[in-house]
């Protein structure tokens, strides 16, 4: 069974990988904020969220393969590795998730990525 905290990361993360916008919403806080890490503002609402995931979710090979979970306190930060469909081609980015979840809601969220990977060609 999910904590509390754990909760609302666990389902947006779900609905981030099914690239359904309405139940990924559901689990932002109206007022939310969404930071490049460390203080990058990227979206300041949950409106301007809903924009950018909106883009997003119209990428075919879109999926956040959780790979590393920890909850301290009202924190949740997952390590996952997100296949994402670039201009130069399908591939891979480690990605470091830090939520603020207050009220069953997430209220910050800061996100880290590492270098793209692009992944082999079928031939």
């Amino acid at each position: 069974m999910k904590s509390e905290i754990e909760l609302p990361v666990q389902k947006q993360l779900e609905a981030y990988n099914a690239r359904d916008i309405n139940a990924f919403m559901l689990w932002w806080a109206d007022d939310c904020q969404y930071y490049a890490f460390p203080s990058t503002i990227l979206a300041g609402s949950a409106a301007e969220i809903r924009e950018r995931h909106i883009e997003r979710f119209k990428e075919p090979d879109l999926y956040g393969k959780l790979r590393t979970r920890i909850v301290v306190g009202n924190v949740v930060i997952d390590h996952e590795i997100v296949t994402r469909n670039f201009p130069e081609g399908t591939g891979e980015v480690d990605v470091v998730c830090l939520y603020e979840v207050e009220n069953k809601k997430i209220v910050k969220a800061w996100f880290k990525a590492g270098e793209r990977r692009l992944l082999p060609r079928n031939a």
